[in-house]
């Protein structure tokens, strides 16, 4: 289930097309700290509900300025109380680092715990809900010396945005929500459920649900506009070799959204320009010694991304052949020198 989160950076959003280009769900600052009220928080959280989404609010956490406990009530007198009316999700705790400041706000790992603990346990007295916690997983090992104190109770929102949600924090083995990008199809940043539609709306009637595992970490990975790298620069060969008249730059702009869209239409697939298992396993081809052209280009940028010494120069030639039976010797793969799907599958993660 697709949705996303927003703030009073997203001064206007029309939540009909939101709505429209497949969003289920939308979560909206309210608040931050004790001294600020989101100015569009109130507008948002209507216009989403009248246009059919499932919202909840966030609070952005500072815990160099006042207690847990404070803030929680805050959030909650303020916008932030969960109701079990099947429309409103539970409210989030969104503690990560504020550009300009300390990365953990001068505050220890165990007064960071603490800290969370005050707001988790105030939040809960007060809506019978413990909060979902959205963090990514370098703050959270940095600022909370990886605590899994909260893993057993808080749902967790990971943020991450290199195309899987691994690694998650200590003592969480699945997510509820993943923040994927910070641009995409939809206003503000763009954000996953781990779920279906009915365990969505359970989350929204009884503020809590059983998350199902994530994806094996070596599943293909999910790429999408606003990624930069080498599985986005892989995909632009790729795209490339399916005739796309793309640059290869590693960052994925609109151009390369919608050569993703026109690929997945002329093949048959869901043409939301997301590059999941479907699609990558759509563009790949298999390939050897001998060929040439933008495929052999990814899989020697891949190769080089892996360690080994060698030109992208789109002909796979012996040096190329070398390097992938290395490859595949280092990965329990067949060392055949030839890059077909299971080795793809490699390259890429």
């Amino acid at each position: 289930m697709r949705g996303l989160d927003v703030s009073a950076y997203q001064e206007t959003v029309d939540w009909s097309s939101v709505a429209a280009d497949g969003a289920s769900f939308a979560y909206i600052k309210a608040t931050e700290g004790t001294s600020y009220t989101s100015s569009r928080f109130s507008a948002q959280y209507a216009g989403a509900a009248e246009a059919g989404l499932i919202r909840g609010a966030y609070h952005f956490a500072r815990p160099d300025t006042s207690s847990g406990r404070t803030q929680a009530d805050y959030f909650i007198d303020h916008g932030g109380a969960w109701q079990p009316d099947g429309r409103t999700l539970p409210g989030v705790l969104d503690i990560e680092a504020t550009p300009g400041l300390p990365t953990c706000y001068g505050v220890s790992p165990g007064a960071t715990v603490r800290w969370i603990a005050s707001f988790d346990n105030e939040y809960r007295r007060r809506t019978g809900r413990h909060p979902v916690i959205n963090t990514n997983t370098s703050w959270w090992s940095q600022c909370t010396g990886n605590s899994s104190a909260f893993a057993a109770t808080n749902l967790i929102w990971i943020g991450s945005w290199t195309g899987t949600p691994h690694p998650l924090p200590s003592g969480w083995s699945t997510y509820a929500f993943w923040q994927t990008s910070d641009s995409g199809a939809f206003p503000g940043d763009q954000d996953v459920f781990n779920g279906t539609e009915q365990d969505l709306r359970n989350l929204a009637a009884n503020g809590t649900y059983t998350p199902p595992p994530p994806p094996a970490a070596d599943a293909w990975p999910v790429v999408q506009q606003g990624y930069k790298g080498r599985q986005v620069t892989t995909i632009q060969y790729l795209l490339k070799a399916h005739g796309a008249a793309l640059s290869v730059d590693g960052s994925f702009g609109a151009a390369t959204h919608d050569a993703v869209v026109a690929f997945q239409a002329r093949n048959q697939l869901t043409p939301d320009g997301i590059v999941g298992p479907h699609t990558w396993q759509a563009l790949i081809t298999t390939v050897g010694q001998g060929a040439r052209g933008p495929a052999v280009s990814a899989v020697q940028a891949e190769l080089k991304a892996h360690g080994a010494a060698l030109s992208v120069d789109g002909s796979f030639g012996a040096a190329t052949h070398d390097a992938v039976v290395a490859f595949q010797t280092r990965n329990q793969l067949t060392p055949d020198g030839i890059v077909g799907p299971n080795t793809w599958l490699a390259l890429v993660n």
